[in-house]
């Protein structure tokens, strides 16, 4: 590691770096799961209107979601540009929890309307925690 990497390490909190490094395990097994066991749960996400098949939607965003989760974790260098790729994703897939809510469709445990509602805040909250995590946020804000 050079002297630029160790001082953007040091710029870096002991809560941010485990929260980067959560964050990366949580999307690598999403996505592992996406692929696997959960297939069929993911498929209730995937809002009827995208014009592509439900099933290589959800195969395609685990791909998407274990490439980032190791980004996260193995990109160091690069983790406030992953950080922006990975809160746009996050961006990217609220359609879907809001597809799972107004259809009603059940799915990991969200079979009320009251659970799928409590399930919307958790994306932005990923988003902050992408953010705040790699330092993206920090780094806008003081460019």
């Amino acid at each position: 590691m050079n002297t630029a990497n160790i001082q953007n390490l040091e710029k870096m909190s002991l809560a941010q770096n485990i929260s980067r490094n959560i964050l990366g395990l949580f999307l690598t097994t999403a996505g592992i799961s996406h692929l696997t066991w959960s297939r069929t749960e993911f498929l209730a996400q995937v809002p009827p209107w995208i014009p592509i098949n439900a099933d290589l939607v959800v195969l395609l965003s685990g791909v998407v979601e274990i490439a980032l989760g190791l980004s996260l974790i193995l990109l160091f260098k690069y983790r406030i540009q992953v950080g922006w790729v990975v809160a746009a994703f996050f961006v990217l897939i609220f359609p879907g929890n809001i597809a799972q809510l107004v259809e009603h469709r059940n799915a990991f445990g969200l079979n009320t309307e009251l659970a799928r509602w409590l399930r919307l805040p958790l994306q932005p909250l990923l988003i902050l925690v992408a953010l705040w995590s790699t330092g993206a946020w920090h780094s806008w804000r003081t460019k």
